[in-house]
């Protein structure tokens, strides 16, 4: 699997690129390493630039700062990891009850490929003001993606993939925002950043 062309093809091309992953055996160590990481990473180093170095504005003050740059990278790793793994096994979980395939591996390739948008759209966090707005886009275009895959990679029937995807994206949020919240109150502190909950961006 090359990053640069799964990222392209689950963008352009999603159907089709839905029938490649099908044949691919899958492993989380490699969809987790090869692909969910680098682009964390590559968006906690976006973070970094745009919130350390270029700022953003709050209530027509303008903030900038290296702690606030470092507490956004961590949020973005901790944030980007440990929400697709509850997620897929949430996804998993719920399988049975939506007639779906019960496979870590497929749940894993679904929520983490699914979810290429919003990976992509993260590496726009070098732009605060803009951030946010492609964020919201690439969320969106998120769940159309879950919204194919879940036919030919979790085997869901056509009348249940409305709830079960409706369900499985609010425990993401869910799960999203609670992380959040914990890390505001453990990292703002550390950082000297006050009560202010950057922590709850997209």
């Amino acid at each position: 699997m090359n990053l640069v062309n799964r990222a392209k093809n689950m963008l352009l091309t999603p159907k089709t690129e839905w029938q490649a992953v099908l044949e691919e055996q899958p492993v989380n160590n490699q969809i987790i390493m090869g692909y969910l990481v680098p682009f964390v990473l590559l968006g906690a180093v976006a973070a970094f630039i745009g919130y350390g170095l270029i700022g953003f504005s709050v209530l027509g003050f303008h903030t900038v700062g290296v702690s606030w740059g470092i507490y956004n990278a961590i949020l973005r790793i901790v944030l980007g990891i440990g929400s697709m793994y509850v997620t897929a096994f949430v996804l998993d979980a719920l399988a049975p009850s939506f007639g779906s395939q019960k496979d870590m591996g497929r749940s894993m390739q679904l929520v983490v490929y699914g979810s290429t948008p919003s990976l992509v759209a993260g590496l726009f966090a070098f732009l605060p003001l803009l951030s946010g707005i492609v964020a919201l886009a690439g969320a969106v275009y998120s769940i159309y993606l879950w919204y194919l895959g879940l036919g030919p990679i979790k085997n869901t029937p056509e009348d249940k993939k409305v709830v079960y995807l409706l369900v499985t994206y609010a425990v993401l949020l869910v799960v999203y925002f609670i992380l959040s919240a914990i890390l505001a109150l453990i990292l703002l502190p550390i950082f000297g950043l006050g009560t202010m909950a950057g922590g709850f961006h997209l």
